[in-house]
């Protein structure tokens, strides 16, 4: 199970509860508004409540139809996405907007096995939390989604390969031809772009990308290499710019 370090005299939720409501401090410095696709009108109330308090504007869909709608309609900074939705899952609806915006999408969820974990990853997702957890926990994700946007800024042009990345803009180029990356994997790439010959281990990726420690658990990075390999690579398979250095980690080369 992937979690982040809980703060000394913390307590995990109340058996029973989605979320435990707490003294929670303000956001600074990030994202302005959230979506919440949540079928549960008790849950999305409960988020909407914690995240307000947060400063955040917060908009509501009860489907996945009905998020997707509301998508095509405002621009957010973030998503929350739940799992179990009717109609279109969480998964299609994560697809179907990776298909149009590279907005950060948290996977919500009450599923804590690897596989549905690995599964929404794939989907797109950027970060996941299961149910249930606190209002703080809530409240770091989004943190480190507003920091992680931010890009390493050594130098105002990389070169990687046949890959050209400018961190100021945002973009990375392939014979003039933009590779459509979510921001997330844009900071991966960047990490181990502005170090070319040294190994980033996954706990060092973790802490820079993610933005806060996790109890050891790689998924995210191994999860998010694979879908970087998918767009930068020649052949995914045999990869030549991010590559893996048995029991190190990543890197790219110098």
């Amino acid at each position: 199970m992937l979690a982040p370090r809980r703060p000394r005299g913390a307590r995990g939720p109340r058996a029973g509860r989605w979320c435990r409501e707490g003294q929670v401090g303000r956001l600074t410095d990030v994202s302005r508004s959230v979506l919440i696709i949540e079928d549960d009108p008790r849950i999305r109330r409960i988020v909407q409540m914690t995240l307000q308090r947060e400063g955040l504007d917060v908009v509501e869909a009860d489907s996945g139809e009905s998020g997707l709608e509301r998508l095509g309609e405002t621009d957010f900074d973030v998503v929350l996405l739940d799992l179990m939705l009717p109609g279109k899952d969480g998964f299609e609806v994560c697809r179907e907007i990776r298909r149009t915006s590279n907005v950060p999408i948290i996977m919500v969820t009450a599923r804590g096995d690897s596989h549905d974990v690995v599964a929404g990853l794939e989907s797109g997702a950027d970060d996941y939390v299961s149910k249930p957890f606190v209002a703080k926990e809530l409240s770091a994700r989004i943190r480190a989604l507003a920091r992680r946007t931010r890009v390493p800024e050594p130098r105002v042009h990389i070169t990687v390969a046949d890959l050209e990345i400018a961190p100021q803009d945002g973009t990375v180029t392939r014979d003039g031809e933009l590779v459509n990356l979510t921001r997330t994997e844009f900071r991966l790439l960047c990490e181990l772009a502005t170090e070319p010959g040294r190994v980033l281990s996954r706990e060092e990726l973790l802490e820079r990308v993610w933005g806060y420690d996790y109890f050891g658990d790689s998924r995210l990075v191994d999860v998010h290499v694979r879908r970087l390999r998918m767009k930068v690579e020649e052949d995914p398979s045999h990869p030549s710019v991010v590559t893996t250095v048995r029991g190190m980690g990543y890197r790219v080369p110098g």
